[in-house]
Parts: C-alpha cells; structure tokens; sequence
C-alpha cells in the first residue's frame, strides 16, 4: 500500500470543521467516502484474522466426539460442573474470552486496533499449537483457558475497527461482509473434522490435527494483516492528529482513485470529547448506562442460544440417533448456512433497522428449535439445522455491528469488551446446561431451554434497543 507524495484535492471545508486531522474533521471526511472496491478490501482483510479465531470457536463442537473417544473428555459428567466433560472444554473456552473480553478489553482503546488485534492472533496461534500436544483432560482445559484470552481480544477489536474505519452508511454490509469472511471457518472446520475425527493419521489423533491446521493459518494471515492500517477515527481521538491525517490521505487516495470521481463535500460534525484514556465510571453515565445494561442481558441469553445450538451440533444428531460419521458429514452441511446468513443480511443490512432484524432472526430460531427437536430423519434435521444456523448467523451479523454503534471511540472496545463478557459468561455456562438437559431431557429439554433464552433476546432488544441505521457514531453518542 503507497503513500501518495501530495495531498488530495478534497475540499477545503474539511479542514475548518476542527481543523486537518481532528476528530470531527476526520468523521465529517470518513463519513463522505462514497463505497468503493478498496473498502470492501480494507473490510477483508481485517476479516481474514478472524477467520480462525470463528474457527477456534466452532470447531470445539466438532472435534468433540474426537476427544470422548481418545479418552480425554466424556460426553456428560454425574456432577453438574464435571471436569472431564465436553461441557468443561466448552466452559474453559469461553471462560478465557470471559477474561480476555471483561479484564483486558480495554487494551484496543489505549494502544490501537491494529496493535492489539495483531498481538492477539499470534497468542491465539501459539496458545492452539500447544493446545493440541496436550495429553491431559487438566493440560487440555488449561491451554484452551489461555487460548480463549487472545480470541477474546481479538473479537472486540475487529469489531471496533470495522465499525470506524467505514462511513456510516456502509457500517451494517460492511460488519455483513465481515462476519461472512469470518463464518466461513465454520464449514472449513466441518469439513475438517468430518474427514480427520474419526482417523489417525501418522498415529495422531484427528482432532489434534484439526486444532493444529488453525494454529499454522492463523500464522500466516498474520503477514498479510501487516499491511492494514490503524483506524483514523482512533488516531484523532488521541491527538495523534498528524498520524491521522496521513492515514485518512491513503483511505481518501484509494477511495477516489476506486470512483474516478472528486470526492463528496464533508458535512460539518460535532467534536467528540477526547479524553486521555477509556474510563469504566463513563459506562455508567447516560446514554450510556441504559445500552450498557440492556446489551449486557442480550448477550448473555444469546450466547446461551446460539453456542447451545452450534457447538452441540454432532452431538444433539448422535441423540437423534444419527452415527458419529453421518452427524459429522450432517453438520458440515449445517455449517455451510453460517456464512450465507451474512450475505443475505447484505442485501438489507443498511435497509432495516438491525434491532429488528435480531427480532425476527431469534424468533426464528424459536420455531425451528422446537421443529427440530421432534425430528428423528436425517433430511428434516439438516434442513431445519441450517435454518437454525442461518438465523444464528443472521443474529451475529447485527448484533456485532449494533453493540460497537452504541458506544463513543474513546471507549469503544472498553464497553463492547464488558458486554462480550456477559455472552462468555453465558457461553460458559451453556456447556454445563445443555449436557444436563440432554443427560435428564433429551433434545426436547435441550430446545426448551433455548427457546427461553431466544424470548429474553428478543424482550432486551425490542423494548430497549435504540435505533442506529444511517445515523453517526458521533451522534448516536451524544
């Protein structure tokens, strides 16, 4: 990516809203650019590193019946928080984002987007490779606490990024184009799985393989992420006004180069207030005080939905009497709707309000939830388990770009990374529910308690959800 040698000739209105490189300036300049093939690389490649971090999350339900037949883990425990269980493996991956999202989400909003989520992949990478030596239920569960802690950080940071580094009537494709990026690591791990759980190759168990494969790519995306650059919006929020303005040169560079066109005017913006650093006493301040609370029971009761779904998938089709072998081929087909889900939301992402857009996607899954737990065919249950994973996926999309518009720069990834630990609290407690609700009530008991996790969802959002299409993050935190 160049430098270009002069200035553009964008108007000169853009420099007296604050002045070159301030924070309304560089708003008021974001905002304007028109939607060109650079964005949507700018989105991709920011993408890219989170391909392996979805991958690390939705391979723990695939590689699952792998590790109960090596030995390591049971399929469910006589104690309700059993250790040697899947739902342990599950409650110490999501006990690490837990930690990495509440304790160290703020790491983003004082050092940079670019920095931390670089940082964070490589620690997801070395964290994997270990992870799959391990020998132990104890080793296994230790390593996948750490490794959860790097996936963690790295979540919110993209998000934040994303959500910045776009103008604002582009934010709900461009999170779509994103999660879509991202969920096609859930049929890559599908696939994987199907083909080596159930082998050895070279006398290694296939599950080890599958955790091992994410590790070396997640490496090599590391190189080509080098070359994205920090978020503008960022740089200005802390007065690194210079840095800022020669970033948003090169956007502004590769946008008009894109639309052979001068660029928009600017429309003057308010300045956000800057502050030195991102402060925990602001979160209980209004506005922002009630989004905070609202989201913070959304993700809770979503994250017992959604991971209650997905990484149980082989699992619920074994208690539908499906084989080992066909549950893992079933679920590869499954995985298959997680990243058409954000495509289609592409089409209305900017269109409809995203609260309502979550709305109708958890009632969905309400519907097909109870359908699916009375089917015993293999056809139903691959139909209705992709419309289950499509409205999952749908859910995600939305959510992962409304949460970061209802917060301010300044403590943008602080807020999003404290709501994301609600939803790894309820991650982590889902591994736990779910196994005891298969042990004492099969799939019924399983889509019951989903089912009252979806109606919460849908209550948070729809009573107390503000509305954020098409308007300013500046304006939506004032």
């Amino acid at each position: 990516m160049s430098t270009p040698s002069t200035a553009l000739p964008f108007p000169t209105a853009a420099s007296t809203i604050q002045g070159a490189g301030s924070a309304a300036d560089i708003t008021a300049r974001m905002d304007r650019l028109p939607v060109t093939r650079s964005a949507w690389i700018l989105v991709l490649l920011i993408s890219l590193g989170g391909f392996f971090e979805i991958y690390d999350l939705v391979f723990t339900g695939y590689i699952a019946p792998g590790m109960v037949k090596s030995g390591l883990l049971s399929t469910t425990t006589a104690h309700f928080f059993g250790s040697q269980g899947i739902g342990a493996f599950i409650a110490a991956t999501f006990a690490g984002l837990f930690v990495g999202t509440f304790f160290l989400g703020f790491l983003p909003d004082r050092y940079g987007r670019r920095a931390i989520f670089t940082v964070s992949l490589l620690w997801y990478s070395v964290g994997s490779a270990i992870m799959a030596c391990q020998t132990s239920s104890e080793g296994l569960l230790l390593w996948r606490f750490l490794t959860g802690i790097g996936v963690g950080i790295e979540i919110v940071t993209i998000d934040s990024y994303i959500t910045e580094i776009v103008p604002q009537h582009m934010r709900g494709r461009a999170m779509a184009l994103n999660q879509a990026a991202m969920f096609m690591a859930a049929p890559s791990a599908a696939i994987l799985s199907w083909w080596l759980v159930p082998l050895s190759p070279y006398g290694i168990d296939g599950w080890r393989w599958v955790v091992a494969i994410g590790s070396v790519g997640a490496v090599l995306v590391w190189f080509v992420r080098r070359s994205v650059p920090e978020s503008p919006r960022w740089l200005a929020q802390k007065g690194r006004f210079g840095e800022a303005e020669a970033a948003m040169q090169r956007i502004e560079a590769r946008a008009q180069a894109d639309s052979g066109k001068p660029l928009p005017v600017p429309q003057p913006v308010e300045e956000e207030i800057r502050e030195a650093r991102a402060s925990y006493r602001e979160l209980w301040q209004q506005p922002y005080r009630s989004r905070f609370l609202m989201l913070v029971v959304f993700n809770f009761f979503q994250a017992i939905a959604f991971y209650g779904f997905a990484n149980w998938v082989p699992t619920l089709l074994i208690a539908q009497g499906i084989t080992v072998t066909k549950s893992l081929l079933y679920s590869f087909i499954i995985a298959f709707a997680s990243p058409i889900g954000p495509m289609l939301v592409m089409t209305v992402a900017d269109k409809i309000q995203r609260k309502w857009l979550i709305v109708g996607a958890a009632g969905a899954v309400v519907v097909f939830g109870i359908a699916f737990s009375q089917m015993r065919d293999p056809l139903p249950l691959t139909v209705l388990g992709i419309l289950i994973s499509l409205c999952g996926s749908m859910i995600s999309v939305n959510y992962h770009a409304y949460q970061t518009e209802l917060f301010p720069t300044r403590i943008r990834c602080l807020a999003v990374g404290i709501v994301y630990s609600s939803s790894r609290a309820g991650a982590m407690l889902s591994g736990f529910l779910i196994a005891f609700f298969l042990r004492d009530f099969g799939v019924t008991g399983v889509f019951a308690g989903i089912t009252c996790a979806m109606l919460a969802v849908m209550s948070s959002i729809g009573f107390f959800g503000p509305r954020t299409n098409g308007i300013r993050l500046e304006e939506l935190s004032r």
